[in-house]
């Protein structure tokens, strides 16, 4: 090419490699960058209901489902049918109902022939009640209990508690309000504090500490009949009393031999669940799980073959899972000894694994400031609890649970409930106040099918032929037991 052509091609290339440089004093026009992704859920792409989805992919969704979804089902269930009782009543002659937005009380231990909840305890006296918060507004009365532990424990739609009521916290009688998530009203007169669920579903479990002498029995019995639950279109102010003695009966003895009631029957599970997500908001992040669940359950309601495949993945997950939550080594985590102790109770977040073992084993722990749970189903050796044995928990001195409120050993059968027996004992701490302590301070207790001796019987847990487990409650615990410094001592099988 010829020089002069050379030099005449340059000059509009440098021309306008010029122009593209700044100028002093002048201001660049810079493009608007583009977010890449979607800054909230809101933006992002859901899935259609319209897809054409095989069983296998629906299936492997629904175990998610029925895993995440088993205690909030349970929970809806449960308050589906308490909440029918007319008025405050004994369900079974065992267990404390009421109408919806109201609670009944126990005016006693509960009875061992109980099977509405796994793992029940006879060291309070229990009260239990069911509210719509969306409906109306609740007014909840706490009378002066004194120096006496009490609680009351409030679970939401997911069974995470909510609200700080009990001795724990100093709460002061009077009266509370009991709100859910939307309501912007002003509280009357007279109220005392306001208590906002997190869910339009309440769930109220009292829990008051009573010795295991009939003086106790007594003195209990006036504080029992102010806890009381009532719209608050009737609160006028003044406290209102229930002479829980002369609760009604509601239907015949209950059969227990099943173990605990069934409330989340996998057949029905897909039915029930998306009134269950539609009534209970996701959690922060669980956003894209609810869409998931409903894609399925839209998908299921056009095709039979997914409804049906939806079925079976209830039921095979029910026996492969959720069944598995009855050993304790499935709970939880390990403790010490070989017992392992409650993780999360009742905050449960997103700790999706411990919220249903404990939905299926224990439902309605406490929160862990308000108690911790320890329970095995092995001895030292590692080797299955059973009856044909006898077994010693010996606390050495000075290292009984350490509480502020009160602790006590458990047993329970194969399916989690009392074992009918003899001496009508089940549990044996600090209400008892005929326990024997050994020469050395420390405490011996005894769990079998055969009595330790007549000597030893006040410290015996007498215990199915088969198959049972231990569990120890730690009421309102001292730093040993929220650090995990305590641990529970060896169960050594003697005999």
């Amino acid at each position: 090419m010829p020089t002069s052509v050379k030099r005449s091609l340059r000059v509009p290339l440098l021309a306008g490699a010029l122009a593209l440089l700044p100028i002093a004093g002048a201001s660049a026009a810079v493009p608007q960058v583009q977010a890449s992704t979607p800054e909230t859920f809101a933006q992002l792409s859901q899935p259609s209901p319209d897809v054409k989805m095989t069983p296998e992919y629906a299936q492997s969704v629904a175990r998610m489902a029925y895993i995440w979804g088993w205690p909030l089902v349970n929970m809806h269930n449960r308050r589906a049918t308490i909440t029918q009782a007319p008025q405050p009543s004994l369900m079974h002659g065992v267990i404390p109902v009421a109408p919806m937005n109201r609670l009944s009380m126990l005016t006693g231990y509960i009875k061992p022939t109980e099977s509405f909840i796994a793992c029940p305890n006879q060291d309070v006296a229990y009260g239990l009640g069911y509210f719509a918060l969306d409906k109306s507004p609740a007014v909840l009365q706490v009378p002066d209990f004194g120096d006496r532990f009490w609680v009351y424990a409030m679970y939401d739609g997911r069974t995470d508690q909510f609200g700080k009521v009990g001795k724990p916290y100093g709460t002061k009688p009077g009266f509370y309000l009991l709100v859910g998530p939307n309501w912007k009203g002003t509280p009357p007169k007279g109220i005392a504090g306001v208590i906002r669920s997190n869910t339009e579903f309440a769930n109220i479990v009292p829990r008051i500490f009573m010795d295991d002498t009939d003086e106790d029995r007594a003195a209990i019995q006036p504080l029992i009949s102010q806890v009381v639950a009532y719209p608050l279109a009737e609160f006028d102010g003044k406290m209102k009393t229930v002479d829980y003695s002369k609760l009604p009966t509601l239907g015949g003895a209950a059969d227990t031999s099943g173990g605990e009631t069934q409330w989340v029957v996998p057949e029905k599970f897909f039915d029930q669940l998306g009134k269950v997500l539609d009534q209970v908001p996701p959690l922060p992040g669980e956003e894209a799980l609810y869409a998931q669940f409903r894609q399925l359950l839209a998908v299921a309601d056009k095709d039979p073959a997914i409804k049906k495949a939806l079925v079976q993945a209830a039921v095979d997950t029910d026996k492969s899972v959720i069944k598995q939550f009855l050993q304790w080594q499935h709970n939880g985590v390990p403790a010490g000894n070989g017992w392992n102790r409650s993780k999360n109770n009742a905050q449960w977040g997103v700790d999706y694994f411990d919220r249903t073992g404990t939905a299926r084993s224990n439902l309605l722990d406490n929160r862990p400031t308000e108690t911790q749970y320890f329970y095995t189903d092995l001895d030292s050796d590692g080797k299955k609890l059973r009856g044909d044995g006898l077994y010693a928990v010996t606390f050495a001195k000075g290292q009984l649970p350490p509480v502020n409120g009160f602790w006590s050993l458990t047993l329970y059968n194969d399916k989690h409930l009392f074992h009918l027996n003899d001496l009508e004992r089940f549990s044996l701490g600090t209400k008892n106040k005929t326990l024997k302590y050994n020469d050395d301070g420390s405490l011996t207790l005894y769990a079998g099918a055969s009595s330790p001796g007549k000597d030893k019987e006040s410290n015996w847990l007498p215990a199915p032929d088969g198959d049972f487990s231990l569990y120890i409650r730690a009421y309102w615990g001292k730093q040993g037991i929220l650090d995990g410094s305590w641990q529970p001592p060896k169960v050594v099988k003697i005999k």
